[in-house]
């Protein structure tokens, strides 16, 4: 590792050098600076000991059966400071290992699951006992004019809008109905994230308001996975809308399909990246560490249950919602972990 010392010593990419031990022999002046601590104090410590929460580094080394492992949102650091948060890659290179960090502004927030009182949770099946009568009103309504049309034989896309609000409905009456007598999730069946990405394209297109550029970043190669089609519309959907309303003129819907992945302290062979890019406002920094939270929300208007429930959907797929936020640039990133058997068919 000697030899390569003086190149990523220029970089402006914090990184660490290790030997064949995993034992720190080197570091740039980048890494320590993001640290904010002296090089001394690095140099001759094992690497695994830079991961403060978690042991993703200390069990990949002891495997040693692979050649690189991605991190995300992994916290580094020394013990007695404070851990910063990276991306990055651990790669095993001549007579070493390399350790590349990339400063995430993202966020992990509290589990809502573990901070929601017993009052909180009555008042939300109090909400959604109030919700049932006006569903109720509005299914009619829908099923009317969904006879009205077919009647009158009207055009394709009249009837595409009124299906679409029947669906839209009936989805919201089974999220009323699971607030209020919760029932065991559906069985997982094969899920194209393309086509679940596409209904929430329509559903933004018929949201209306002020025009909204809708980008699509799709990489074609991810094939199907085990999943609930309906509970991952649901919650692209509303993290999709949440950049509705915070004034997003552009938004883009990225996929990728990454290997060696630590997701809420699990490595994973293989996982599905989802991406909701806007260029809103952004998220209130007053909000940013309960975010997920039910009932929180930066808007008077707001019910601030979309971001819980895209929160919980995450997690009924063993998946992680994280974000990194500033004015003119959010990204909202749900990773779905794949096991060795999925994914044999392309979607």
């Amino acid at each position: 590792m000697t030899a390569a010392a003086p190149t990523l010593e220029h970089l402006a990419t914090p990184v660490v050098w290790a030997d064949d031990q995993a034992r720190i022999v080197g570091v740039n002046a980048a890494f320590p600076r993001w640290l904010g601590i002296g090089p001394r104090r690095l140099v001759g410590q094992p690497l695994a000991a830079l991961e403060q929460e978690g042991d993703a580094l200390a069990r990949f080394l002891e495997q040693g059966e692979r050649e690189v492992l991605r991190l995300h949102r992994i916290a580094l650091g020394v013990p007695g400071e404070a851990p910063h948060m990276a991306d990055g890659w651990l790669t095993r290179v001549d007579g070493g290992w390399l350790l590349e960090a990339h400063p995430s502004d993202g966020l992990a927030v509290p589990d809502p699951a573990q901070a929601l009182p017993g009052a909180l949770q009555a008042a939300l099946k109090g909400l959604a006992h109030e919700l049932r009568n006006p569903l109720a009103g509005l299914k009619g309504a829908a099923q009317l004019l969904s006879r009205r049309a077919a009647a009158r034989q009207d055009d394709a896309g009249e009837r595409e809008l009124i299906e679409l609000i029947g669906s839209e409905i009936e989805r919201l009456s089974t999220l009323v109905d699971q607030l209020l007598s919760p029932v065991p999730q559906r069985p997982h069946a094969p899920v194209n994230i393309h086509a679940v990405l596409e209904r929430v394209l329509r559903l933004a297109e018929a949201e209306g308001g002020k025009p909204v550029r809708m980008q699509r970043d799709y990489d074609p190669s991810i094939p199907e996975f085990p999943g609930d089609a309906d509970r991952l519309a649901q919650a692209v959907w509303n993290l999709v809308n949440n950049a509705l309303q915070a004034g997003a003129t552009t938004i883009i819907l990225r996929t990728r399909f990454e290997h060696g992945l630590s997701i809420r302290e699990h490595m994973h062979a293989r996982a599905l990246r989802v991406e909701i890019v806007d260029d809103g406002r952004g998220v209130p920094e007053e909000l940013a560490e309960h975010l997920f939270l039910p009932l929180v929300s930066g808007r008077a208007e707001g019910t601030g249950l979309g971001l819980a429930l895209a929160h919980q959907v995450a997690r009924e797929h063993r998946g992680s919602l994280t974000f990194r936020s500033r004015p003119g640039h959010t990204v909202f990133t749900l990773l779905l972990p794949q096991t060795e058997s999925e994914g044999e068919t392309a979607a």
